[in-house]
């Protein structure tokens, strides 16, 4: 793990070269295997997690037994700092989606970072306020009962957090299984199926196995964002 890296994570984008060495120094790394169970609902925590490559599903259980996905992380973001700053068992599992590998800073190290430089402390902060509006933005569109729109809004936060943005197209290279989709729509597979032919059929998205394209991003997001 080197400091390009470091660089490449959000709360950490604007610090200098000393600061991001001093925080190599806290940092660890952890290899999980496809399907590897990372964070565990209602454990206690001692680590914040930062993804360095593959991805990571975060989910919680409802009261019917379904997983619910609320979010899919790629590399750069960051995980599992809220039982960390609370003190509160953790409030969602965290499931590598494919062979990851994490770096970690434990609790006294984050906190004490979190003490000693205030650019991660508000780069944070930003984070969570950012957070927070695509909750918002998910709970307003599974209270909706056009699918169409739920499917849309899970597939620009997929955009968001997986994606990589050029000259207007945003590309998703291991778009989740349509299951997956589903789950973090609030639907059926068939209906993710359904919707996603129909957004290729408007020239919307174009897809090739897990390969995803959003051709006009910007216009995706005005419809759905």
């Amino acid at each position: 793990m080197d400091i390009d890296f470091l660089k490449s994570v959000n709360i950490f984008s604007d610090l200098s070269e000393s600061e991001l060495n001093s925080i190599q120094e806290i940092c660890k790394t952890r290899k999980y295997p496809k399907n590897s169970m990372i964070i565990l609902e209602e454990e206690m925590g001692d680590v914040v997690f930062i993804v360095m490559s593959g991805t990571v599903k975060i989910t919680r259980v409802n009261d019917e037994g379904k997983e619910v996905i609320l979010a899919m992380l790629g590399s750069g973001e960051v995980f599992g700092e809220m039982a960390i700053l609370d003190g509160e068992s953790r409030s969602a599992n965290a499931l590598s989606q494919e062979n990851c590998e994490v770096v970690t800073i434990n609790r006294e190290d984050f906190l004490n970072l979190l003490k000693t430089n205030n650019k991660v402390s508000l780069n944070l902060m930003t984070e969570f306020a950012i957070r927070l509006r695509k909750s918002d933005q998910q709970i307003e569109a599974l209270s909706l009962d056009d699918a169409e729109h739920r499917i849309g809004v899970s597939i620009l936060n997929l955009a968001e957090e997986l994606g990589v943005i050029r000259q207007g197209v945003v590309t998703v290279e291991n778009l989740p299984y349509q299951q997956d989709i589903a789950n973090m729509a609030g639907t059926s597979r068939e209906t993710v199926s359904r919707v996603m032919k129909t957004f290729e059929d408007r020239g919307l998205i174009t897809k090739t196995g897990h390969k995803l394209s959003i051709p006009d991003y910007a216009f995706f997001k005005r419809i759905f964002g």
